[in-house]
């Protein structure tokens, strides 16, 4: 049986950390800054960790290889 493919998008947009939780950078950082408060674009910054309900999806289908 052949490998599966890693989603090419799905690597890009995702990190995995040691302890298996995903990181994904957060939205709201393209544009209408000028109405948004320094602290809330500097914390935009940061990377989350993606929702629980999520991660099984995001490892299993799109990054199989990811564990």
């Amino acid at each position: 049986m052949p490998k599966m493919k890693t989603n090419s998008s799905a690597k890009k947009r995702f990190k995995v950390t040691g302890t298996g939780k995903i990181l994904h950078k957060q939205a709201g950082k393209r544009h209408n800054l000028g109405k948004k408060s320094q602290r809330r674009i500097r914390n935009l910054r940061k990377s989350a960790v993606l929702a629980d309900g999520n991660t099984a999806s995001v490892l299993k289908f799109k990054m199989p290889y990811s564990n």
